[in-house]
This record gives C-alpha cells, structure tokens and sequence, in this order.
C-alpha cells in the first residue's frame, strides 16, 4: 500500500497545529496557582486543548487511507515547530543538542519515507 500525498499533507499539518497546542498550554500553565477551578477558566489552556483537539482530528482523517509505519513518524516534526515557537514566544535557547535532535528526527522520517516508493 503507498501512502497518499494527502494523508502525508494532512498528519503534517496536524502536527503543525498540534505544535500551537502545546504553547498555549506552556503559556496557561505559567499562569496558573494552585486553584483547580483556574484549569477551567484559563483561556491559554482551553485554546490549547482546542489546538490538540484540531490535531487529533485532523491526524485522524490523515492515517485512514495511509501507511501508519510512515505516517505516525511525520507526527514529531512537531517538535521542530515546537522548538520554533518556543523560541520565538518564551525566548528559550536553541543548543547543540536540541539541533541534534531535531537532524535526527528529520533523518528518520526521510529515511522511512524512502520506503514509500
């Protein structure tokens, strides 16, 4: 079985937007105490899970006509995103381990796309 252009597009972008997830729940997450009810009423958090929410389905339309072996891979590129917007909106510093990383994760999935031909 190949593996359509369009569930790769589809679980790429669901990582892209998984990506956002977790920075609105790092950012409600920063902003919380120690009351329960603030998980409820923190807008940060509850457009994170929304963004998680989008993912899960998005991701889920993606593997249904695809290869699961060269889909689920795509899924960490969310790091990459992550790594980005953590960068970007909470200053957090690029290193020469979080690069290494991120060269690994891009290798694999390169590597077992190859396998898709």
């Amino acid at each position: 079985m190949k593996t359509p252009l369009t569930s790769i597009l589809l679980v790429l972008l669901a990582s892209f937007i998984g990506s956002f997830g977790a920075v609105f729940l790092k950012a409600g997450a920063d902003k919380l105490e120690r009351n329960l009810l603030q998980i409820f009423l923190n807008w940060r958090l509850l457009v994170g899970i929304g963004f998680y929410l989008a993912s899960f389905v998005i991701y889920t339309m993606g593997i249904r006509n695809g290869e699961l072996t060269i889909l689920y891979p795509m899924v960490s590129m969310g790091y990459l995103w992550t790594l980005l917007w953590a960068r970007m909106i909470f200053q957090e510093p690029f290193t020469r381990n979080k690069f290494t990383g991120i060269g690994l994760i891009l290798g694999g999935i390169v590597i077992l796309n190859l396998g898709n031909r």
